[in-house]
């Protein structure tokens, strides 16, 4: 089945090259119908997610690695402020420390232990970014993996980022349905958690309606 060609999927994320355009459209038509994403109607939902969360195919990892204690406290408001009152951390002694930051903002949650190596371990993955411990073992289980190898796979090759994202939108969030009623701000919330990006995402969505094909 030809879900994508290469031609097809440079126009939706021009900043692909052709060549990084045709490889992940073999990896698309061989990896997504086995989650169930073989229509037009998912393809749209997912291919525009996956586009701005991994910034086209260029993002395997979440970057920890935040250069200014003001981009924290803009990530992370709750978390961080410049003077580390009022239940807060201070944000200057976070930056330009990946995985100090990890371990302090993923610990404690997502099945991330207090005082481990948790939180960078298991921090963002994939092309729709896995992340935390549980979301690593139950993607591992689902793959017949231990879940060290699932993390290094999942951040290293393209294969295991597009099927980790493929199992996050079909099998672990259960979104094929929503995308087949075209719920794309349902999809986007259930992913982020928010609508962060949306005019991003809409215009990846808006593309994605304009040149895939109906299958």
């Amino acid at each position: 089945m030809t879900l994508i060609t290469g031609a097809v999927l440079k126009k939706i994320a021009p900043s692909l090259l052709l060549s990084r355009a045709e490889a992940m459209a073999g990896l698309i038509d061989t990896i997504c119908p086995k989650y169930g994403i073989n229509s037009k109607d998912v393809l749209e939902e997912f291919l525009a997610t996956v586009l701005h969360e991994s910034g086209e195919f260029s993002i395997k990892t979440e970057n920890m690695n935040y250069k200014t204690a003001q981009r924290l406290i803009d990530v992370w408001p709750s978390r961080f402020n410049l003077t580390g009152t009022r239940g807060k951390l201070d944000a200057r002694a976070y930056t330009q420390q990946p995985q100090r930051l990890a371990n302090a903002v993923y610990n404690g949650r997502m099945g991330n232990q207090p005082g481990s190596n948790d939180g960078f371990e298991f921090r963002g993955g994939g092309f729709i970014q896995l992340t935390g411990r549980d979301a690593y073992q139950r993607y591992a289980a689902y793959k017949g993996l231990g879940i060290g190898a699932a993390a290094i796979n999942v951040r290293s090759t393209d294969e295991g980022a597009l099927d980790s994202a493929c199992w996050e939108f079909a099998i672990d969030k259960k979104l094929i349905g929503a995308a087949e009623q075209d719920q794309f701000q349902y999809i986007t919330k259930r992913i982020n958690g928010g609508l962060v990006g949306w005019n991003s995402r809409q215009q990846y969505y808006a593309r994605c309606k304009e040149y895939l094909v109906s299958l």
